[in-house]
């Protein structure tokens, strides 16, 4: 294998290059590639996914639908469901999910099962990066067997590296293209190959570290700093409200320092695919090492919390107004994880919605961006935002602090507003009730 040789033709954009999972990660993914002038293959098990992607339809909010149109039009880019078109690839991407199981263990079937059908095709010269997020050690000790497993060695025969995904849905600011990228490769000339490619595709620089479970280990911390923040400033809003002091204003003050403090916000729990999920890995993978992460563990309980200190919030507000939790209407705005998204995953409003259930309230909810979903075998729709809709619910609970609101009109409208997310915070009205 001559590593000049495959330099050479990512340099020259002369390559193929497939992309595994069509997700939230891999699709802006193979879309950067393509307008970076390569010929880019989107493999995902889902039918309906590939042929939304063949008819040039988007269905991820960090793509640009015309972007995705013009590429597929143009034959840059095309998503199949059969590996076979491994076979004419010389660069890979694997971008499947990552969850836990039911005991919080790390599940790596997908990544497992992506890697045996890449290895049936494994060729010469080709270039494998993986960028799930996952636990240190997996790209070497998981994804590398497999494919050695062809007779192939990595660093010789192929080149192999783990550069994770730093996707923020809804991100105004920060995308595919223009973030940081890390690589670490099994091998110096597979580091060195990686990057090559990313640094054909993105705008922003690619930082290389010295092996794969450092880049891993590094996406870990990331995601660790956050939650472990976010728990601090969850239970600074718990402690507040004891005191009758408003966190918002605390946070606002501190954040005047401009050296030794970063702001994080306090909400009704976390949600999405990476912070609730991450930390779990490393704590699962310490145990290997006879060591127990306290304060990770420790994070993931407060943030946990949350949607029963919610739910507790908002029993107390009703009885000030002589009103059971039990039999009232409670209006949710907003169940999407983050604001401006259509992305339900592990959102804490679900959580909420199933402990409002259990208390007997009457549960409806709107959000802008998801019509409908299902959870714990129940179908929810949203319910049009009408003067009528605000007027009857007992209580409006803002989960979720959607750009599109009104939240002036809204809270003109409603006798009562549980606010999680501050999006009132320039309104001064007595029914408004903050976290």
């Amino acid at each position: 294998m001559n590593k000049n040789r495959v330099l050479k033709k990512i340099n020259s954009k002369n390559i193929v290059i497939g992309v595994v999972g069509l997700g939230y990660v891999g699709l802006p993914l193979a879309v950067e590639k393509a307008k970076a002038g390569y010929d880019v293959v989107g493999f995902d098990i889902q039918q309906k996914r590939v042929d939304m992607v063949n008819n040039g339809e988007n269905y991820i909010g960090d793509v640009v639908d015309e972007e995705l149109y013009n590429l597929v039009k143009e034959g840059k880019i095309n998503a199949t469901t059969d590996y076979i078109e491994i076979e004419r690839v010389d660069a890979v991407a694997i971008c499947v999910p990552t969850p836990l199981d039911q005991y919080h263990q790390p599940d790596t079937r997908y990544v497992e099962s992506s890697t045996r059908d890449i290895a049936k095709y494994l060729h010469k010269g080709m270039l494998v990066v993986l960028e799930s997020t996952t636990y240190p050690g997996t790209t070497e000790e998981i994804v590398k067997p497999i494919l050695e497993e062809t007779g192939l060695k990595c660093g010789k025969d192929f080149f192999l590296a783990f550069s994770p995904e730093r996707v923020d849905p809804g991100n105004k600011v920060y995308n595919t293209k223009n973030t940081p990228k890390v690589v670490g490769g099994v091998t110096p000339q597979c580091t060195e190959v990686a990057a090559a490619l990313y640094n054909n595709v993105l705008d922003n620089h690619v930082y290389t570290v010295s092996s794969p479970a450092v880049a891993e280990m590094e996406k870990i911390l990331e995601n660790t700093f956050r939650n472990i923040n976010i728990a601090l400033a969850n239970e600074m809003a718990i402690l507040c409200n004891k005191m009758g002091i408003d966190v918002w204003e605390v946070i606002d003050a501190a954040k005047t320092k401009p050296y030794g403090f970063m702001a994080f916000y306090p909400g009704p729990g976390l949600g999405g695919h990476c912070i609730p999920i991450d930390p779990f890995y490393l704590t699962w993978k310490a145990r290997e090492y006879d060591y127990h992460t306290r304060l990770i563990e420790l994070a993931g309980e407060i943030n946990n919390s949350m949607p029963e200190f919610v739910v507790d919030r908002l029993m107390k507000i009703l009885n000030k107004y002589k009103k059971a939790l039990n039999g009232s209407k409670i209006l949710l705005l907003g169940v999407a994880y983050k604001k401006d998204i259509d992305d339900l995953r592990k959102s804490p409003a679900l959580k909420i919605i199933e402990i409002l259930n259990k208390e007997g309230a009457e549960v409806i909810y709107n959000d802008p961006y998801i019509e409908e979903f299902e959870y714990k075998n129940k179908t929810y729709r949203s319910e049009h935002l009408s003067d009528d809709l605000l007027q009857q619910a007992d209580a409006v609970l803002i989960t979720t602090d959607h750009s599109l609101y009104d939240y002036d009109d809204i809270a003109n409208k409603s006798k009562v507003v549980f606010d999680t997310r501050n999006a009132t915070k320039d309104i001064n009205l007595s029914n408004i009730y903050k976290l």
